[in-house]
């Protein structure tokens, strides 16, 4: 039986906020049931735009916007930005199963696939795009195809945020750790990022590197993951129904961040976001791994740096963890023609204006954008532009995504082996434990 997506039943009620949740329990979420439902009805040619951007992010976006505003004076556009996570989600999907969704939305691409499968969204016909000369060969491919569901479009990927090498160049320098252009010599292998922090130790007196740890299971999770993928491990399969952790791999990695923090201190094993941030701008750092998005913070700090991609620590097959902002169409069974053309204009129209989002550190996925001169010498941005093609986004489940339980539960452990509260053997044990009880719950949606 078809489900009627304006009847909001106990079930799909249940299934919205518990798409939108990524699988966090129902009493952490901070929107109320309800929110978000009852919203004033708006005239069928104006755009309702949802995001989830702040910083200088949301800037950003509000100048792409205004940019839409200046060039179609007669449309109106609502712009609406919720707080970032899972209120933002919740209140999406509710809304969504309310009959009172937004035009356009931006979601994760890890947090897409859930909503999908809640029958969240509209799937985007490649005859539709076609109409707004958009086509899967004008995006990056890797984007493009890791939101495929059943080779079915989804969602727009707007950039690939991948995690990065921030250095000080004044450190650097006086490190020796500089080509004769002023970039960072390329760090292959473990001894040589290993010496790298061991010689901007010796200049800052502090530490060689900063990441968040403490409360900040996201960093710690992210960093992993692009070390065990160099590996080429996976840590669960078949929609995350099955936990295939490969422990030697992850002993491996949790062994070398261990040593970087516990055993050399090139790393502070006890800091959190903000601390590692606020220690690497003030100069007690050399180097700050962290996502692109953090560009911002250190131009305005005014500080001396570069950015360069998180190096091949275990050789093999480059990979590095990344996440993509995208634009998708929550589901409205009762849309026209002319309302489905004004959302794909709208989101064609940010897309031309990648460079103004790729100036916030994000890897442009529109490759008219991410292709010119003026990507390409727009740094250090485009110094790691290849993350686009080597990312590895978190394997799908319903439990897993950004700012999912996933995340929590792999991040939390490798946070505990880096400030010396686990060994490795004990955090693999505790992950296999709280993976395989999550892999055996069925889909709540």
């Amino acid at each position: 039986m078809q489900t009627d997506h304006r009847v909001l039943s106990r079930r799909s009620l249940l299934s919205a906020v518990l798409a939108g949740a990524g699988a966090a329990t129902l009493a952490g979420c901070s929107t109320p049931v309800g929110a978000g439902l009852a919203n004033t009805p708006l005239d069928p040619g104006t755009v309702e735009y949802w995001d989830l951007f702040g910083g200088g992010d949301g800037l950003r976006m509000q100048q792409m916007v205004a940019g839409y505003r200046a060039a179609n004076p007669g449309i109106p556009v609502q712009a609406v930005t919720l707080a970032w996570g899972n209120p933002y989600y919740t209140k999406l999907s509710l809304a969504t199963v309310g009959a009172k969704p937004p035009n356009v939305a931006v979601s994760h691409l890890t947090r897409m696939q859930t909503m999908q499968q809640a029958g969240l969204l509209q799937e985007l016909r490649p005859e539709d795009l076609a109409r707004h000369g958009m086509a899967a060969e004008m995006f990056n491919r890797r984007a493009w195809e890791a939101g495929l569901i059943d080779g079915r479009a989804y969602a727009i990927p707007i950039d690939t945020h991948p995690m990065v090498l921030f250095y000080n160049t004044d450190i650097c320098d006086e490190a020796g750790l500089l080509d004769d252009a002023g970039a960072l010599k390329v760090l292959e292998g473990p001894d040589a990022l290993t010496d790298a922090f061991t010689k901007a130790q010796q200049v800052t007196g502090q530490f060689g590197a900063t990441h968040g740890i403490n409360a900040d299971p996201a960093s710690c999770w992210r960093i992993f993951h692009t070390m065990y993928a160099q590996l080429g491990g996976q840590v669960i399969a078949d929609e995350g129904t099955r936990v295939v952790l490969d422990d030697a791999k992850a002993q491996q990695v949790l062994e070398y961040l261990r040593t970087l923090t516990v055993e050399r201190k090139l790393m502070p094993g006890a800091i959190d976001y903000q601390g590692a941030i606020a220690l690497f701008a003030a100069g007690g750092s050399g180097f700050h791994i962290n996502g692109e998005w953090e560009i911002s913070t250190f131009q305005t700090a005014k500080m001396p740096f570069g950015m360069a991609l998180l190096p091949n620590v275990f050789g093999g097959t480059y990979a590095v963890h990344a996440d993509s902002h995208t634009l998708v169409l929550p589901r409205r069974d009762d849309q026209t023609r002319e309302q489905l053309d004004l959302s794909l204009g709208f989101i064609r129209a940010l897309l031309d204006q990648s460079m103004t989002w790729a100036e916030g550190g994000h890897v442009p996925s529109w490759m008219p954008v991410a292709d010119s001169d003026a990507y390409r010498k727009l740094t250090p941005q485009s110094n790691y532009a290849a993350a686009a093609d080597a990312a590895v986004y978190d394997e799908p489940a319903w439990y897993s995504g950004s700012g999912s339980n996933f995340e929590n539960v792999m991040g939390s452990a490798v946070g505990a082996v880096e400030s010396g509260q686990l060994t490795p053997q004990a955090a693999i044990a505790q992950i296999r434990s709280q993976l395989t009880a999550l892999a055996a719950l069925p889909s709540p949606v």
